[in-house]
C-alpha cells in the first residue's frame, strides 16, 4: 500500500488542476507549486525515514506515515486556499517519501530468501498501480460538476475521500504484519 499511495497521490491532482485553478484564482506558478509539492514533501520523507526507521523500527515509521497522510488528505480535502492546499501536499508528501524507503525495506527483511526478489519488486508495481487507478478516477471525475461525497467538489472528494480508503487499508496492512510477527 505503500508504493500504491506514492503514485496514487502523484498522479491523483493532475485531473484537478483545472478545478483548483478555478477555485482558487491562483497564478500558474503557485497552482503548479500546490499540485508538485507533494514531490517536495516525498524528498524529505525519504530523507528522514532512514534513519527514523533504524531508531524507532520499520512498523513504527510506517505507523507514523499513515496517521500523517490519514490528516495531509483530509486537510486536502477541506483546504481553505490554495497555500493551505500547498502544505498539506507537502505534509502528505513526507508521509509518501518515507514509507516508500521503509516498506521495501521491510519487505526485504521479513521475506524468506527464496521470494525476496519477487516481493521485492511489487512496490515498484504498486506505485505505477497507484497512478494508474488516480488517472482513472481523475478520468471518471473529469466532468463532474456538482458536489458528491459530504457536499465537497469532485476534485476534493477525490483527493480527500479516497486517499482516506488507501490509507486504512495501509493501517490495517502494517497491523496485520504486526500481529502475524507476534504469533
Amino acid at each position: 500500500m505503500g508504493g500504491f499511495l506514492f503514485g496514487f497521490d502523484t498522479a491523483v491532482s493532475n485531473g484537478a488542476v483545472d478545478a483548483i485553478k478555478v477555485w482558487s484564482g491562483a497564478a500558474s506558478w503557485l497552482l503548479g507549486f500546490s499540485v508538485a509539492g507533494a514531490l517536495l514533501g516525498f524528498a524529505i520523507g525519504a530523507w528522514f525515514a532512514g534513519p527514523l526507521a533504524d531508531r524507532y523500527g520499520r512498523i513504527a515509521v510506517m505507523e507514523i506515515a499513515a496517521a500523517i497522510f490519514f490528516a495531509s488528505s483530509i486537510g486536502t480535502g477541506l483546504a481553505w486556499n490554495v497555500l493551505s492546499l500547498s502544505l498539506f501536499r507537502i505534509f502528505g508528501g513526507t508521509a509518501i517519501g518515507a514509507a516508500s524507503v521503509v516498506a521495501p525495506a521491510y519487505i526485504a527483511e521479513v521475506s524468506p530468501a527464496s521470494y525476496r526478489g519477487r516481493l521485492g519488486s511489487l512496490p515498484q508495481l504498486a506505485i505505477v498501480s497507484g497512478i494508474f487507478v488516480a488517472l482513472l478516477c481523475d478520468y471518471a471525475l473529469a466532468e463532474a460538476e456538482k458536489p458528491l461525497w459530504f457536499g465537497l467538489q469532485a476534485w476534493r472528494s477525490v483527493m480527500a475521500g479516497l486517499s482516506l480508503v488507501f490509507v486504512l487499508a495501509k493501517i490495517k496492512e502494517t497491523r496485520g504484519f504486526e500481529l502475524e510477527e507476534m504469533t
